[in-house]
């Protein structure tokens, strides 16, 4: 039976997605073969599938999977045939049922860990790991400080909100409706705004009681962009992560000194994992958060591998609560 991947021949729509056959091969130096149990599914292969972030055609889709290393390439001591694994990484290719990858950031998967979950909270984790212990704001944050995070009945917001919980911290969380919000304050939010119903920065000030939060970590963009500047406290850090709604319109840098000497970055997960011993220090606080139980992987939907399409379309649409894989 031959081994089958996901591809786009040309950006555009989630019909584009196609399953074709394909030839695995052996890893070259640095390199693993590794055979998925689950990929996972993340708004980032919506913009690789759409053309927002332009891949090199023809273009296979999925950045992070888990299954079990079928063979290693010269060089590769961490990993040996026959581990479980798990990875979130650059290039994509994880909507396959099978790939020869970079092994850097591949990391051996604690048995306690199921492959499903695993492949559920790679990029996801690993991005909340680096959004709350690496991308702080100015004096760092502390129990009891209110940080501000939008969409949080996802699957980054989830995980965001239990982790969040369990260092102490309140937060806010924003979601587009009540169900979504239900959602966040049962995995750890202390409050919840509709964002859809309310206008959230005004509900931010009334919460913090006039002051706005430390950091707001926003994977929204244009629609929430001017409502983040406004929830920040002086010297409050605007986190932006991502473009759900759109890119971040032009600005002018001014603006940040006329809202309170404000702090932005852009950060990217793949900067943080660009190492083989970030990744792995930044995995161990993963699986240890997950593995006491702090963490949990809420998996909303699993989908056939030839139902990627179907999968973008409800990723897009909204309509996962939490996580969702694709199954080989």
């Amino acid at each position: 039976m031959s081994d089958k991947a996901v591809v786009i021949e040309a950006p555009g729509g989630p019909e584009q997605l196609k399953l074709v056959d394909v030839e695995v091969g052996a890893p070259g130096p640095g390199e693993i073969r590794i055979r998925h149990a689950a990929c996972g599914l993340n708004y980032i292969d919506v913009y690789h599938r759409n053309g927002a972030y332009p891949l090199p055609l023809p273009a296979r889709l999925g950045m992070e999977g888990a299954g079990v290393v079928e063979a290693v390439g010269e060089g590769v001591t961490h990993l040996a045939p026959g581990d479980r694994a798990a990875y979130a990484s650059q290039p994509p290719g994880a909507y396959a049922t099978a790939r020869v990858m970079p092994a850097k950031a591949v990391l051996k998967l604690p048995d306690a860990i199921a492959f499903e979950t695993a492949a559920a909270m790679m990029l996801k984790g690993l991005t909340v790991q680096y959004l709350l212990r690496r991308t702080l704001p100015q004096g760092g944050l502390q129990a009891g400080d209110f940080i501000l995070f939008h969409a949080a009945a996802g699957g980054v917001g989830l995980i965001a909100c239990q982790w969040a919980r369990a260092l102490g911290l309140q937060l806010i969380a924003t979601a587009g409706s009540a169900e979504k919000c239900q959602l966040a304050l049962e995995h750890g939010a202390t409050h919840a705004i509709d964002y859809r119903r309310e206008d959230f920065a005004a509900r931010v000030r009334d919460i913090t009681g006039g002051r706005g939060v430390k950091v707001v970590y926003d994977s929204v963009g244009a629609d929430t962009w001017e409502g983040s500047l406004n929830s920040l406290a002086p010297f409050g850090l605007m986190v932006s992560f991502g473009g759900a709604s759109g890119p971040v319109p032009a600005f002018n840098v001014g603006t940040l000194a006329a809202k309170g000497s404000l702090y932005l970055t852009r950060p990217t997960l793949f900067t943080h994992i660009a190492t083989r011993e970030t990744t792995q220090a930044m995995g161990d606080d993963l699986f240890a958060m997950v593995g006491s139980g702090q963490v949990g992987i809420r998996i909303d939907k699993r989908y056939a591998l030839a139902d990627a399409a179907e999968a973008h379309r409800d990723l897009e649409a909204r309509r996962l609560l939490g996580s969702a894989v694709l199954l080989p």
